[in-house]
């Protein structure tokens, strides 16, 4: 998986910490300066991981305040990790998906450095390594689809797809067992991948947009193909 900025680190202790649960709605988080005491970290990763929650709507910032939770711990769970066993939700993270990644693999075809290719060949080859691993597969398709996201260069874009990265990973986990229901599959999504590659590695922006977009439209097929809907 691609390297989260410290102020996604901290994004993540926060929600870990303060909002399963300790804190109600109406309550403070800690000053900035405490947070960065208590994660090590600096008081402007801080305040970039308070303005990413601002941005979700889960705290208000006032001024010489303190920053407000707005939302209960309950619902905002809700928000970020809601259940993966209704088909429906699926089909919708699917459609998520198809708007942020088909313009970050467009992005990602302009903007790519070699580390971020490097990166992304990585991913590739991993997944050519797991076979039939679910679990390994799975990561290393995650992997993939994170750095094309990364290499987008694009830091609000960024910060929405980690806002569903847990249930990214769940739906990319669970789509590949349906796809690989049958076994001419595994081949099939590989070279899906390496077309998509391909595209931003040679700087093709529009072919890149093209094949995400048919990756992920193509996935949605198979999937209702297989019934797995309603």
């Amino acid at each position: 998986m691609c390297a989260l900025k410290t102020s996604e680190i901290v994004l993540e202790k926060i929600k870990q910490q303060y909002l399963n649960g300790q804190l109600i709605e109406g309550e403070r988080l800690p000053s900035e300066r405490t947070l960065a005491e208590l994660f090590g970290v600096s008081r402007n990763s801080v305040r970039e991981a308070l303005q990413m929650l601002k941005m979700q709507d889960v705290i208000e910032i006032k001024r010489g305040g303190g920053s407000i939770i707005k939302e209960s711990p309950a619902t905002y769970g809700q928000l970020l990790t809601p259940t993966v066993n209704e088909e429906h939700i699926i089909f919708e993270m699917l459609e998520v998906r198809r708007a942020l990644e088909v313009e970050a693999a467009a992005l990602a075809a302009q903007r790519a450095s070699a580390i971020d290719l490097k990166n992304m060949k990585e991913a590739l080859d991993a997944m050519y390594v797991a076979g039939t691993d679910a679990d390994a597969g799975a990561q290393a398709d995650v992997d993939f689809h994170l750095q094309i996201v990364a290499a987008s260069r694009n830091d609000m874009l960024i910060q929405l797809v980690h806002t569903v990265i847990e249930q990214m990973e769940k739906t990319i986990y669970m789509t590949r067992q349906h796809r690989f229901a049958k076994q001419d599959r595994y081949e099939e999504t590989l070279n899906e991948h390496k077309e998509i590659y391909l595209a931003i590695a040679t700087g093709q922006s529009e072919e890149a947009k093209v094949k995400m977009e048919r990756h992920i439209s193509k996935v949605r097929k198979e999937l209702m193909e297989n019934e797995f809907n309603h």
